[in-house]
């Protein structure tokens, strides 16, 4: 794994927001070569926005925190213009409704563009003479997470409109591993980021104490061959297997089978960027949302870890414990640690308490410089658009 952004120096930083650039760009030209570079050509779904806002919003994000300086993400607290006469009435994602982004008088393609260009190219400048002091380097890292993470956002947009990805991510083939067990013997554990290890997210800190009781979970992620055996033995008919809450999903979405599997005579068939191709039995089972995968759970009479033991567990250095292929559901409903205060950006974990689901770990979408054990992920439980999976462990006793 590469180095962590979170401690990257001012010269690793202005790599990395070149790479995250050039492979945002290679994304949304995907979108181009398909004619949905202009908002209106882009089917409205609610998952999803529109490639050519999410180009110019991480722009955006960057000139609001890096070259205007803002105190946090409230609208007050970012000094001078932005560069774009409309950029904070367009790019804002805190003051611009989902539905609009369709119908905004957005800049042309090329005047998006130029405006990503000049954005990083300032931002590079003032990069080039700040201090190497987590302080300075504070917005440079949340802007790389920021732009990071809507690349794979942008994946799983490709994902949904069936259009093909960049190589080699679209033919990303999964490793298979040969399923075990893993017994931890538990104790206490410091959960969370601690003070001065560099960047960490809000909804990380405080670090604190906490014990997590001896424990077994699975030493990887449960398998299209071991789901499959799931949907055959009648799973999506079993209303014995689903919470309330996933039956009014299953019910809503009338599903037999996990997104974008179909069934071709004596095998399954699977979507990948477009293409159907033949599920591989081993590699790990992805698109499947908290619902699918406590129903697993539940007909295999396993349970999904608690994100305090998936953390225990990936820190513990076991070397048959593997992770980063796919995110990875938890048990946990998305809370706040103890001693939580929100950060600069202010609306990136607090609104999200108590309705999101704490997912862990990476995927292979992931730039390996995000990757960390202790990085809390969180999203609705029926999300299925993303590149989740999930493994299992044994109840106590």
């Amino acid at each position: 794994m590469t180095s962590s952004f979170r401690n990257a120096t001012s010269q690793q930083l202005a790599q990395a927001l070149q790479h995250s650039r050039n492979y945002t760009l290679s994304l949304f030209e995907c979108f181009a070569a398909a004619g949905m570079d202009a908002a209106a050509r882009v089917p409205q779904l609610r998952m999803i926005d529109p490639p050519v806002w999410r180009l110019g919003q991480i722009a955006w994000f960057a000139e609001w925190f890096i070259l205007r300086e803002a105190a946090s993400s409230h609208p007050a607290d970012a000094h001078g213009n932005c560069l774009l006469t409309k950029g904070d009435d367009w790019f804002d994602a805190e003051r611009v409704p989902h539905s609009s982004r369709w119908t905004l008088d957005l800049p042309s393609t090329g005047g998006v563009k130029t405006y990503c260009h000049e954005v990083l190219d300032r931002v590079l400048d003032k990069l080039s003479r700040e201090p190497n002091t987590d302080d300075a380097l504070y917005p440079y890292r949340l802007a790389l997470a920021h732009e990071d993470m809507c690349g794979e956002v942008l994946l799983y947009t490709l994902q949904a409109l069936g259009l093909p990805a960049p190589l080699p991510v679209a033919s990303e083939q999964l490793q298979a591993f040969a399923p075990s067990e893993i017994g931890f013997p538990g104790g206490t554990i410091q959960l969370g980021s601690m003070a001065g290890s560099g960047f960490a997210f809000d909804n990380e800190r405080q670090a604190h104490s906490f014990h997590v009781a001896p424990f077994r979970m699975d030493s990887t992620l449960v398998t299209n061959a071991q789901y499959a055996d799931f949907v055959i033995d009648s799973g999506y008919d079993n209303r014995q297997f689903w919470s309330q809450a996933g039956a009014d999903w299953l019910m809503r979405q009338e599903r037999s089978a996990p997104r974008y599997w179909q069934r071709d005579g004596a095998q399954w068939r699977t979507m990948r960027f477009g293409k159907l191709s033949t599920l591989a039995g081993s590699e790990p089972v992805r698109h499947v949302n908290l619902y699918e995968a406590q129903a697993y759970c539940a007909w295999a009479g396993r349970r999904l870890p608690t994100e305090a033991e998936w953390e225990y567990a990936a820190l513990s250095g076991h070397p048959a414990f593997r992770w980063g292929q796919l995110w990875e559901w938890t048990a946990s409903p998305f809370e706040p640690y103890p001693g939580f205060t929100a950060d600069r950006y202010l609306e990136y974990s607090e609104p999200w308490f108590h309705t999101h689901q704490v997912l862990r770990g990476a995927s292979f979408a992931t730039p390996s410089r995000f990757g960390s054990a202790r990085f809390r992920h969180f999203y609705l439980p029926e999300r299925d658009d993303l590149f989740a999976g999930f493994r299992t462990c044994a109840w106590p006793g």
